[in-house]
């Protein structure tokens, strides 16, 4: 079976390996010719464990090709999936205007029964707008020749992404055609026989879950930030309340760790996307609406906590142990490390920062504001206060003993709640942490 992937990012990118991997012929396609050039000699555009043998392995096997031109492959593929990015409009909405841009190639080139689908993160009713624009390329051919669209939302997780595509919880394809659903059953038998559901439904219904599972996972996230902000002003421990409401089965622990907010390409802009469909719709979203509200103040918390212990912060070093919004990832989009970065900066702070894989994406996007240390005990070299915004495995068992004798101040906020306060305490470090 043939198939085809525009858009080679994230989603893209990992769903052409992963589906090269079970023995499907792929061709990923992308307007960006540098970076097809340099998928097609092996160099990987982003950070996430096992890509880069996975691109490299299927490449060599025949598998898995690269293009800048959809027409290069149209003909001999039985569905193209559309992988473009959909990101938030000024008003929050997803921006479709690349999806739009595919979709009428798309019409422009398919010269027989294709399927169209769309595996970008869009909102609802965004499969007419499709299909409005494909049919408007063949009706400007003059050309009648049978297409569908159907809906496959991705489920990945930035640091497990290839695990969550060959195991999935589930797989969810919206159509409303009995031909197409026959398709996508063929392209997902590899998945089947191993037993993981592969769970068809309406196309609308499909693109609604998408959001509705992101902003579910927000929501717990944001809640158990509420509850830890209020622990710290009644005097309890966010710790024992989340272990505690944790072991409800009905509630269960997934998705219960406070910190200091949620960032990444998809929570963010899924849950004002979502707020934005309901107004859309004469619906006010008012949970999705605090989730956001809630999210944004949160990435504030440990500048806010370091204002409150340093008093003023001009002319203060603080060194910063985690940049992506999550480990495993060199993606910074909408990472509280960047809130926090802004608001020391602004106060005159001097900012070290130090991640295992995020340094280069901190240099693209803030340039030489901040100073890049070269391992995390040279960030806190006569530092006056260090900062954990990002749980990475190398940062959860520090010597202690080390940090204290290079800081010249005694200060460690933690933002993921990892540490243990007695630990710190025995080497001199005041810790203070989320809800506790």
């Amino acid at each position: 079976m043939k198939i085809a992937i525009v858009g080679t990012g994230y989603v893209g990118l990992v769903s052409g390996a992963c589906f090269a991997e079970v023995g499907i012929d792929v061709t990923c396609v992308d307007v960006d010719a540098t970076k097809i050039n340099n998928l097609t000699s092996g160099k990987i555009p982003i950070y996430e464990p096992g890509l880069d043998d996975l691109v490299k392995r299927n490449t060599a096997a025949g598998r898995l090709h690269f293009t800048t031109d959809l027409a290069e492959c149209i003909d001999q593929v039985e569905v193209v999936f559309c992988a473009v990015g959909t990101p938030p409009d000024e008003d929050g909405s997803a921006d479709l205007k690349y999806v739009r841009s595919v979709a009428r190639q798309f019409g422009r080139l398919i010269n027989r029964y294709t399927i169209f689908v769309t595996k970008s993160t869009v909102p609802v009713g965004t499969s007419r707008i499709v299909s409005d624009e494909i049919s408007a390329e063949l009706k400007a051919r003059g050309s009648e020749i049978d297409f569908e669209v159907a809906s496959n939302p991705e489920f990945l997780k930035e640091g497990a992404a290839i695990k969550d595509f060959m195991s999935p919880d589930r797989v969810v394809i919206g159509t409303d055609s009995q031909r197409a659903r026959k398709v996508m059953e063929r392209l997902y038998r590899p998945f089947l026989l191993n037993n993981f559901r592969v769970i068809f439904m309406d196309i609308a219904s499909a693109e609604m879950t998408k959001y509705a599972a992101n902003s579910m996972l927000a929501t717990r996230i944001s809640f158990m930030n509420d509850i830890a902000n209020l622990c710290e002003l009644v005097g309890a421990d966010v710790n024992m309340v989340r272990k505690g409401i944790g072991s409800d089965a009905r509630i269960g622990t997934k998705f219960l760790y406070p910190g200091c907010g949620y960032g990444g390409s998809c929570f963010p802009k899924d849950v004002k996307a979502l707020a934005r469909t309901g107004r859309d719709n004469g619906y006010r979203m008012r949970i999705i609406e605090a989730v956001e509200a809630v999210n944004e103040a949160q990435k504030s918390v440990v500048f806010s906590k370091l204002r409150d212990e340093l008093g003023e912060l001009n002319g203060k070093r603080v060194a910063l142990w985690g940049l992506a919004f999550k480990p495993e990832t060199d993606d910074m989009r909408e990472a509280p490390s960047l809130v926090v970065i802004e608001k020391l900066l602004d106060c005159g702070a001097e900012v070290v920062v130090y991640d295992p894989v995020a340094m280069d994406e901190c240099r693209r996007r803030l340039g030489e504001s901040v100073k890049y240390a070269r391992d995390m005990y040279d960030a806190v070299n006569e530092a006056d206060a260090l900062a954990l915004l990002t749980e990475w495995k190398q940062f959860r068992m520090p010597s202690w003993a080390v940090v204290s004798k290079a800081m010249r101040g005694d200060l460690v906020i933690d933002g993921r709640n990892i540490y243990i306060a007695e630990e710190l305490a025995d080497e001199g470090l005041r810790y203070r942490c989320i809800g506790k």
